[in-house]
């Protein structure tokens, strides 16, 4: 039994590192950005951004391994800024592909 307890633990660890991972990206990424690519592309401001991921990072930060609801929570804001904002905020800063 101590086995399968401490592999889930292993599991949840991995998890954890992967979201913490993932949400400090964003966060690199929505500072070095312009502000005004984020209006561009009609998404929240860069400010609004930076709030989220922001207490996304402290959430994670505050519940390491227990992966709650918290959590969740901010695991959903990350991959919403991954998968929708990001991909365009960098397309408009790119400009037209020829």
């Amino acid at each position: 039994m101590n086995t399968v307890n401490g592999l889930t633990g292993i599991i949840m660890l991995v998890l954890w590192l992967a979201a913490l991972g993932a949400t400090i990206f964003s966060l690199i990424h929505a500072i070095r950005q312009r502000p005004d690519a984020f209006t561009a592309v009609d998404k929240q401001t860069k400010t609004i951004w930076l709030a989220i991921l922001g207490v996304a990072l402290l959430l994670l930060l505050l519940f390491p391994a227990g992966l709650g609801l918290l959590s969740f929570i901010a695991i959903i804001a990350t991959g919403v800024y991954l998968a929708d904002v990001r991909p365009k905020v960098d397309e408009i800063q790119r400009g037209p592909r020829w």
